[in-house]
């Protein structure tokens, strides 16, 4: 099975369609397929619900696909850093399913797993614990959450080989693993693909029976979402 795409256009086509439940990689702008993305917003897919730890930043990231409107709801931990997000929220133009960051990642990790609910205590007496099934264990009171299932997973990954194993660097890993795992197809975008067996079993990430195609983004823009520096004196 041939899992090379030329381009991430490409690997978009015939799997992407309207109305999908979609998980995107990264963790604000670290780790993001931003080809993926760039594709998914030239391709005018529309009305998708997206599982992803924020919507990056005004123009950038996710955030394009927000200035475009083809998000209708967002399934997120993090919303801070995007005003388009909070514009669309604020004036009922946008749904947002608000989830704590680590519940958002055992969702999408029991998702891939099978497994289809799990109890947490975080949330229990908040927002989050409206309209869940509450469970007493050993006294302590948890909350029922539902493991997420995505039709399609967009993940970025540094080093893939051609069967799709798949070598995260450092942090850019964050949600891209579980992700990958969760969704029906995972798409990947990487920086460099090499031959079987040139990846060391032990620096494989992520084995290649979770990845369906993949497309190679050799020089991703990688912005950075805070540039701090120290003034000289």
């Amino acid at each position: 099975m041939n899992k090379l795409f030329p381009s991430a256009a490409e690997a978009l086509k015939g799997v992407v369609k309207d109305g999908q439940l979609m998980a995107v990689g990264g963790f604000g702008l670290c780790g993001i397929p931003e080809a993926l993305i760039q594709a998914l917003c030239d391709s005018g897919t529309k009305d998708l619900t997206v599982i992803s730890n924020n919507a990056g930043v005004d123009g950038f990231g996710l955030g394009k696909l927000l200035e475009t409107r083809q998000i209708k709801k967002m399934i997120s931990s993090y919303v801070g850093e995007n005003k388009e997000f909070e514009r669309q929220y604020l004036a009922g133009e946008l749904e947002l399913e608000f989830t704590p960051q680590g519940t958002l990642a055992e969702k999408l990790r029991a998702g891939g797993a099978g497994i289809p609910a799990f109890f947490t205590k975080t949330g229990v007496g908040t927002q989050v614990a409206e309209g869940k099934e509450l469970r007493e264990f050993d006294g302590e009171t948890y909350v029922m959450e539902r493991s997420l299932v995505p039709d399609v997973a967009l993940v970025k990954a540094a080093v893939a080989d051609k069967s799709g194993n798949l070598r995260f660097n450092l942090t850019a890993r964050n949600f891209n693993p579980a992700a990958a795992m969760a969704g029906k197809v995972c798409i990947v975008e990487v920086e460099k693909i090499v031959e079987v067996g040139e990846l060391a079993p032990d620096d494989i990430h992520l084995p290649g029976i979770y990845v369906h195609r993949i497309v190679l983004n050799a020089s991703p823009e990688k912005r950075i979402e805070k540039r701090t520096i120290t003034e000289k004196a």
